[in-house]
């Protein structure tokens, strides 16, 4: 009895001596979990370290205060929009990295009698340890690229000193990664509080509504809408036309698992191999998790189509004739936009696929037993990845084609350098993506060894 009073004062006195013991418990070093809880960490640090590299780039602008410094300002504004959207999908992906490790960790502690309060904070201090970790390691990342970054000349002179954001800016973007981590575990979390046995036993199969189709066409024809009503105001205008295409990449999205379902349906249909067939089963299984899988090329899709009408617009300007550096500048610029893209791609294919591996790895290993070749389950691991690919870089790029149209007219979103620049980006994409699956190869391999040994 006194020992039992002893832990309960102990409890007591420090309300969160209990969470603290279990979230170590659960990730100590040499868990079997370990490896999945460096992925998201690993993914926070390469969030981290491109949002404050594009952070950095956009606000040196700030050192000039003339016009054209203004344009180079309203320039830098886009490309945020462009690349800090898909960097916030990239981070939300990267909270759900480890979620059904934790779900199963935390229905556990529920089915033994944890309270709801225990299991949140729990929930709550193991994603922000992550975040956190990862973060710092991103902070270290953006003062490493800095040498390289300081070399790209703007108005005739290299970045240099301007580049360094200010540490408030800095602590600013740390917290935003680390609140992005608990809101997102905290949303993951409702599941297991309200059915712990539904999430142990996997009982919770996705389902994506076609609505999602209709909504994300009337965003669609409303943001086209909107670029095609004249507009007086200056302000008012550049308002819209940075409202529409923000509003584009989040429709993206939205429709982006339904689009990925939709895929598989056919194809398992039409499924006449058991790599094929299997490949659409998992699609479907999670399309959600199907569609974190190739989002970053869609995002590069997008920005691709956007970047190639600036390029073509580029070379019909220069033709009559460059205004000082605006124009190079504006190229380089695009150049930048497409590279931090490809990046978000090389991330995601990566960590993504990594740790989809080692959630279904249970999955695998029982395929295994039942003596399916490990070159199968390979190709359909491949298969639920790349299936998709053609079908979304399409969806995509039709989307940023219907919102750049307005802008910029057929001649220029038709134009030879436009679609070469597309065409390209989306080459290259697919190649990174491609090249993510193969690098994760041996993490199924380790996977299905544990299970022999």
């Amino acid at each position: 009895m006194s020992a039992s009073s002893a832990v309960e004062r102990a409890v007591d006195s420090s309300p969160l001596a209990v969470p603290l013991r279990l979230t170590w418990l659960l990730n100590r070093p040499g868990t079997s979990g370990s490896a999945a809880a460096l992925l998201p960490a690993a993914s926070f640090a390469v969030v981290t370290t491109l949002l404050l590299t594009v952070l950095a780039g956009a606000l040196s602008f700030t050192q000039w205060g003339d016009d054209e410094g203004s344009i180079y300002l309203l320039l830098a504004g886009f490309a945020l929009i462009l690349l800090v959207l898909p960097l916030m999908t990239l981070g939300g992906s990267a909270a759900r990295l480890s979620a059904r490790r934790r779900d199963e960790h935390l229905s556990t502690l529920r089915l033994l009698g944890a309270s709801s309060r225990t299991v949140r904070q729990v929930t709550v201090l193991e994603a922000a340890a992550q975040a956190l970790a990862g973060a710092a390691a991103g902070v270290l990342g953006y003062m490493v690229l800095a040498p390289f970054v300081q070399l790209f000349h703007f108005r005739g002179a290299p970045l240099g000193s301007a580049y360094w954001l200010h540490p408030a800016a800095v602590a600013a973007a740390v917290a935003a990664v680390v609140a992005l981590a608990a809101v997102s575990s905290v949303i993951s979390l409702r599941r297991v509080v309200i059915s712990p046995l539904g999430v142990r036993t996997r009982a919770d199969a996705q389902k994506v509504h076609w609505s999602r189709a209709g909504i994300a066409v009337l965003v669609v024809v409303l943001c086209v809408a909107a670029l095609l009503t004249p507009v007086g105001i200056a302000a008012l205008a550049l308002a819209i036309l940075f409202g529409a295409f923000a509003a584009g990449l989040a429709v993206l999205n939205l429709v982006g698992p339904w689009l990925v379902a939709l895929s598989a349906k056919w194809r398992l249909r039409r499924a006449a191999t058991p790599q094929a067939l299997l490949a659409a089963r998992i699609v479907l299984d999670a399309p959600k998790a199907a569609w974190r899988q190739v989002s970053a090329l869609s995002m590069v899709c997008f920005t691709a189509v956007v970047a190639g009408a600036g390029a073509a617009l580029l070379q019909t300007a220069q033709a009559e004739g460059p205004e000082d550096f605006l124009l190079t500048d504006m190229m380089t610029g695009v150049i930048i936009t497409v590279i931090a893209g490809f990046l978000m791609v090389a991330c995601s294919a990566g960590i993504n696929q990594a740790a989809t591996v080692l959630d279904r790895a249970e999955l695998y290993r029982g395929l295994h037993r039942m003596g399916m070749p490990r070159d199968v389950i390979d190709a359909a691991r491949i298969g639920a990845v790349m299936q998709p690919v053609v079908l979304v870089s399409t969806a995509s790029a039709a989307v940023s084609g219907a919102l750049v149209f307005p802008v910029t007219g057929a001649a220029i979103l038709l134009n030879p350098v436009a679609m070469v620049f597309l065409a390209a980006s989306v080459a290259a994409g697919i190649f990174l993506v491609r090249a993510g699956l193969a690098a994760t190869s041996p993490v199924l391999t380790s996977v299905l060894e544990a299970d022999a040994g």
